[in-house]
């Protein structure tokens, strides 16, 4: 096959079904199926060396081959909860898959047009070359080993935070357990960091659930909603924006919740409106109990920063829908575009003051997004407000199951809530470092949507902030019967098609969720500018010639 010529691609077939997402088709485990294999009488297995099919002589004098049977498995696919079925998540589906395919051989010596895999499919910071902040590295590095107190290369802050954090562990240690909901200190330090990024409105830490990353609090605080309920025994469901983060659309569909979406307007910069709230609410009543509103800001995967005004109107809609509201804001450090802001939800909510400031809200951040890029470490946060107290106690019985926090994300946490101040001896360092990543990255969101605009048939609003570009790509209809044939949607056969000819891998729009007609996909702008601008050059000669290939 010839990646450079698409339409030889047509019988590629590495996504059968609808959705870029779906993984790979497995046996149904229906116990009809094995009753006639050799050694199974009724479905059990006989015990017997021998075979109905075969005999030791008969195998010798090579008349027959013997059959080999895998035993019977206790657990199949029919007992898999129905919600892991159905559930999907585009960010590491088949397309990541096949990346990791071609980087195996392309160590393996098989020639490609190109000479690396560029993963723009995923925000991990790290993997694609972003550095550490020296000050977060060097506390964790002494709490991991604390005979590095002794050591004279630390400075003396980093030693003192390094301290303070050990003296709250059990045992002094970081493998020791903690309470639930995260060790107090670093709650302490989390609320006054609420505190003072919101002006002063007060943050309580009895309110603050730390956890593994904001994925897992995320995901604690949906459990707390599936039941349909006494007073109506429709499916819960929860409003999402589309496109979004496929984290919630794969939670719901495991809890058994249904989605109700939301369409954010592409030609006003991904902002919200209220008539799209109210008819996509109408339209989900008529099958579902909506119980809550997800908002993501600054926006995954469209990478805008919500006014303040847009928030005002959120909470109002939210409070007149009775709606619980769920704050996703663990971008709050990527900000980009000069005269915008990050506006918290709690802070728009409190300063709106009664009935608005009754409602209930939960708001999240990680360690994973920001200037840290910490993803791995699994660090993370969620504060809980006008929580219903009965429900609270529900809530930390469940986190109460899964023990703790990764000790180590909650140290991270609490390096980034409570960084260097002026005068400690880590601070120039820190300030200089972390101005130069957020820098950087405002660089490169400008290069992403620049470049991206200038290539024909193409068209990406402004990154406003985040960690990624979603633009809107045309597709001759040439390119849509090729895709029909392939059985695949028309991005997905665009993104794989990327993919095989440049080694870049991107996530098509459908795994986010797009407006019927419309085709994009997610890129990060996290790879370091170099290799930015090589896979933004990439991805401009493969659409010309996409284009080109469909258009004749």
């Amino acid at each position: 096959m010839d990646p450079n010529n698409f339409a030889s691609m047509k019988d590629l077939k590495l996504c059968e079904s609808s959705s870029c997402t779906d993984l790979p088709s497995l046996d149904s485990g229906d116990p009809e199926s094995d009753l006639s294999s050799p050694n199974f009488t009724n479905g059990i297995h006989d015990g017997s060396e021998e075979s109905r099919f075969s005999s030791e002589e008969d195998e010798d004098e090579g008349l027959c081959m013997r059959l080999t049977v895998e035993p019977r498995r206790v657990l199949t696919v029919d007992m898999v909860n129905e919600g892991i079925k159905v559930m999907t998540y585009a960010v590491r589906g088949p397309l990541l898959l096949r990346a990791n395919e071609i980087e195996q051989e392309l160590k393996n010596g098989v020639e490609k047009p190109f000479k690396n895999v560029i993963k723009g499919n995923i925000g991990d910071a790290h993997a694609m070359g972003n550095r550490p902040i020296t000050f977060i590295r060097q506390v964790m590095a002494i709490v991991t080993c604390p005979m590095l107190l002794e050591s004279k290369e630390f400075p003396d802050d980093v030693k003192l935070r390094a301290k303070e954090i050990l003296e709250a562990c059990r045992g002094g240690s970081v493998g020791a357990y903690s309470d639930s909901p995260g060790i107090e200190i670093i709650r302490r330090h989390v609320a006054e960091y609420i505190t003072n990024r919101d002006g002063g409105i007060p943050s309580d830490w009895r309110n603050i659930m730390l956890s593994a990353g904001a994925s897992e609090a995320i995901r604690s605080i949906l459990k707390l909603m599936t039941n349909p309920g006494i007073v109506c025994q429709k499916k819960p469901g929860v409003m999402i924006p589309i496109p979004q983060y496929p984290l919630y659309s794969a939670t719901l569909a495991e809890y058994g919740m249904e989605q109700c979406g939301y369409y954010l307007d592409e030609s006003k910069e991904w902002s919200l409106c209220s008539t799209e709230l109210d008819r996509s609410i109408r339209e989900a009543r008529k099958r579902c109990t909506v119980r809550a509103i997800v908002i993501i800001n600054p926006g995954n995967p469209t990478g805008q920063v919500l006014s303040r005004q847009n928030i005002e109107m959120i909470i109002k809609f939210a409070h007149k829908e009775k709606l619980f509201l769920l704050a996703d804001e663990v971008y709050q450090h990527n900000v980009y575009s000069p005269g915008l802001k990050f506006h918290s939800f709690k802070k728009v909510m409190m300063e709106m003051g009664e009935p608005y400031s009754s409602l209930e809200l939960v708001s999240f951040m990680s360690c994973s997004k920001g200037y840290m890029g910490e993803c791995g470490v699994r660090g993370g946060y969620a504060e809980i407000v006008n929580m219903d107290k009965d429900v609270m106690g529900m809530l930390q019985k469940s986190v109460s199951a899964k023990l703790c926090p990764p000790i180590l994300g909650q140290a991270c946490m609490d390096l980034v809530v409570d960084p260097p101040k002026a005068g400690d001896p880590s601070y120039d360092l820190w300030r200089s470092e972390v101005q130069e990543v957020l820098t950087s990255l405002a660089r490169r969101a400008d290069m992403v949507a620049t470049t991206l605009n200038q290539t024909e048939g193409m068209s990406c609003n402004v990154v406003q902030g985040a960690m990624y570009a979603f633009p809107k790509v045309m597709i001759p209809e040439k390119a849509l019967k090729a895709a029909e044939e392939r059985g695949q949607p028309p991005d997905v056969f665009y993104a794989f098609c990327l993919l095989e000819a440049t080694g870049v891998c991107v996530i098509p729009g459908s795994g986010f969720g797009q407006e019927r007609g419309t085709y994009h996909f997610r890129t990060t702008i996290l790879p370091q500018e170099d290799k930015l601008t090589d896979m933004l050059q990439r991805i401009k000669n493969f659409h010309l010639k996409f284009m080109k290939e469909y258009s004749s």
